[in-house]
């Protein structure tokens, strides 16, 4: 079933604009065919606050954080995940501001300890000054937020509930443009979908992803991204049953009229849903699963 996405998205560069009671956001101009319209900060509270994914480090995004909160100060740099387009800000940021760093670890913690080499793309400078982990509650002045652990688009990745208003700032577990890339050996297929069924028990009223609109329903919306997921395994397991052997032998059938450029990303999700099957015992490789292994059916030719 195809995901009802909302790529009607009202925005202004460097500009701050109100969200919601107690949200302000600011869009980087970084736009791509993995950004949407760029990189969305978003501001919790006023007079001391909170900015969550920071954003790239563009000038011109830095001084439209500071410009637009002048006689304001912000006391925490709050991070879901460590790729290029989240993190790097924060170095201009707490330079100029003094501000601690939050966030569950540096890129590829979760995975780095098991000995995997992450994937290119993410901001290897970063280490939060505080490391948060699930249910940990970040609290300023007159706002908090919720730690959410969920792993799987990359494994430091952490959502957080704006609990005043019940509103999760998801980064790019869940966005409402496109689907989230899960690219191995960080992200993981397994713990992607363990990350979403999490959230179907929770009650979040509004989702505010960093790139792209908020998600009014967050979870019908969430259903639709696993009934996605599993309907990209069943893809995955059909082209194995009629003789593909190779991600590039699957990617045609499966990714009809998709943007040439997110090829490569689209081939490391089907390589995610490969090492999931995998380790399920539904399809075996010849050697370790990469983007150029052969696979077949468990069982079968």
């Amino acid at each position: 079933m195809p995901i009802r996405f909302d790529r009607d998205y009202a925005f202004e560069y460097a500009t701050v604009q109100d969200m919601a009671p107690g949200i302000r956001r600011v869009v980087a101009r970084n736009p791509s065919p993995f950004t949407f319209h760029g990189t969305g900060t978003f501001i919790v509270g006023r007079g001391e606050v909170a900015v969550i994914d920071p954003g790239p480090d563009l000038e011109e995004h830095v001084e439209a954080l500071l410009q637009g909160l002048a006689g304001e100060r912000i006391t925490h740099l709050v991070v879901t995940h460590t790729h290029r387009d989240h993190s790097p800000a924060c170095r201009a940021l707490q330079a100029r501001t003094g501000a601690p760093t939050y966030g569950f670890g540096p890129h590829g913690s979760g995975r780095l300890e098991a000995g995997a080499v992450v994937e290119e793309g993410g901001d290897l400078d970063f280490a939060p000054d505080v490391r948060v982990a699930g249910d940990d509650v970040i609290e300023g002045a007159g706002w908090s937020l919720e730690c959410v652990h969920t792993p799987g688009h990359t494994s430091n990745h952490m959502c957080y509930q704006y609990r005043e208003q019940r509103a999760l700032f998801c980064g790019d577990h869940v966005m409402g443009w496109s689907t989230s890339v899960i690219a191995p050996p960080d992200g993981d297929l397994r713990a992607y979908l363990a990350s979403l069924a999490l959230l179907l028990e929770r009650e979040d009223r509004r989702y505010w992803p960093t790139h792209g609109p908020a998600i009014a329903d967050p979870r019908a919306f969430v259903r639709a991204y696993l009934d996605h997921r599993h309907e990209r395994i069943a893809q995955v397991l059909a082209e194995l049953g009629a003789g593909c052997s190779t991600i590039a032998e699957m990617l045609p059938a499966m990714y009809r009229g998709l943007d040439p450029r997110l090829l490569p990303a689209a081939a490391r999700s089907v390589l995610a849903t490969l090492v999931y099957l995998v380790e399920e015992g539904r399809v075996r490789a010849q050697g370790s699963p990469a983007l150029d292994t052969r696979y077949a059916l468990a069982g079968g030719r």
